[in-house]
């Protein structure tokens, strides 16, 4: 199987344009890509996962990553998918931020002998001339076609100001520079931004001409991807001093039962045919492919010692024998509030806390977690259906633990 296809088996590719060449290209080692990364944080989260995998899988078949740091759109701030305008950032945060990825990015990515770039945008955008973009590349955008794009429409009820409405039009120039620049002739992105990928490939075509290569692919799921960062406690960092290896570890190793093998496909380097396999366990089997899917995601992103520490923690902290021993507490169905029960609620009925206002302090101070996963929210819900058969291990500080489960 070739790298084109078997993206298209793990579930990566959504959308494309141009099929036949960008198969071509791709299976013949001739792609060079490039991937955005905004540099609002100074580590990346496991909603960029998708991403890296993508990079490092296209550059093993010999393609060439561009990882773009958006250096300059990061001072606009992009629209979709929120409901406010983003807090502006300084050039030195961005700088600082950017090096933090390179680093982390490290680990997915060979950067050695220009086999792959690390760019920032605020090398073209922040010299542009106002009045030459309007004329050389505003004249090529229609605002009827802008408006009705998804990233806008579902911002123009709350609100959008015209500097985020310049998005579309800095994106687009940024694979038009990337082309010019190093001969960038592909895209990838989230499905949320195909609008803006599209406006990419259609500013090189009309600038350059029918004969410019220029393509574009979405990524399949990749707004849910970027939710998988996202948990009741905040992002799950690949930053060390943010998320620790075994926190990690217990993240992948807590996916819900219907996702383990959707994030085997797509964010291990597993041969299809063993996760194919893995389709007919049940029951206890599915820990097992949980135990896989931590292991190698933690060994990917922290390297192998780091990622067995995180496994013999595991099961030396929830192996049966320790389970059997350890206390355990019912939740009754009176205290569910529409399915769900608040974490300083569940440490008040778990007897791990003696007041609300001493549970509620437990969680801000970042001593409980719930599976390994630290929760920082003390309003944040726990769903019923998380307590229910094994149920869950609270735990209150290094040494103050609960089986927990629902009557």
């Amino acid at each position: 199987m070739q790298i084109y296809e078997e993206l298209v088996a793990r579930g990566l590719i959504a959308q494309v344009t141009d099929e036949k060449e960008i198969r071509e290209l791709v299976n013949n080692g001739k792609a060079t890509f490039y991937i955005g990364f905004d540099p609002t944080a100074d580590s990346l989260h496991v909603g960029h996962f998708m991403a890296l995998c993508l990079m490092k899988r296209l550059q093993m078949a010999g393609n060439k990553p561009i990882a773009l740091i958006g250096g300059g759109t990061a001072m606009i701030g992009d629209p979709s998918g929120r409901t406010d305008m983003r807090q502006m950032m300084t050039k030195e945060t961005i700088q600082h931020n950017g090096e933090c990825f390179k680093k982390q990015m490290s680990r997915f990515i060979d950067f050695s002998d220009g086999k792959a770039l690390m760019v920032n945008n605020a090398e073209w955008l922040l010299d542009l001339n106002y009045v030459e973009l309007l004329r050389e590349v505003g004249a090529h955008f229609s605002v009827n076609r802008m408006l009705a794009a998804e990233c806008y429409k579902q911002r123009m009820e709350r609100g959008l100001s015209f500097l985020e409405f310049n998005y579309m039009i800095m994106q687009s120039y940024d694979f038009y520079a990337l082309f010019q620049k190093y001969g960038c002739n592909m895209q990838f992105g989230g499905d949320d931004q195909w609008s803006n990928m599209l406006g990419g490939t259609e500013l090189i075509r009309r600038k350059l001409g029918k004969d410019a290569y220029a393509m574009t692919i979405t990524l399949l799921l990749n707004s849910e991807g970027k939710k998988m960062g996202k948990t009741q406690s905040g992002a799950v960092w690949l930053d060390p001093n943010k998320t620790s290896p075994f926190d990690f570890y217990q993240y992948w190793r807590n996916v819900a039962d219907a996702d383990v093998l959707k994030c085997l496909r797509m964010l291990t380097f597993l041969p299809l045919e063993q996760i194919s396999e893995m389709e007919k366990w049940e029951g206890s089997q599915l820990n097992k492919a949980k135990e896989i899917l931590a292991y190698e995601l933690t060994e990917l992103v922290h390297g192998e010692e780091e990622a067995k520490k995180a496994q013999d923690a595991a099961h030396a902290l929830f192996s049966s024998g320790n389970a059997a021993d350890m206390p355990q507490a019912a939740i009754a169905d009176e205290d569910f509030e529409n399915g769900n029960i608040d974490i300083v609620s569940l440490l008040l009925k778990s007897g791990l806390v003696s007041s609300r206002s001493e549970g509620r302090r437990a969680v801000e101070q970042g001593g409980v977690s719930i599976d390994g996963e630290k929760m920082t929210d003390p309003k944040a819900l726990i769903a019923r259906e998380r307590l229910e058969g094994d149920g869950i291990v609270l735990r209150r500080g290094k040494k103050n633990f609960r089986k927990v489960t629902s009557r």
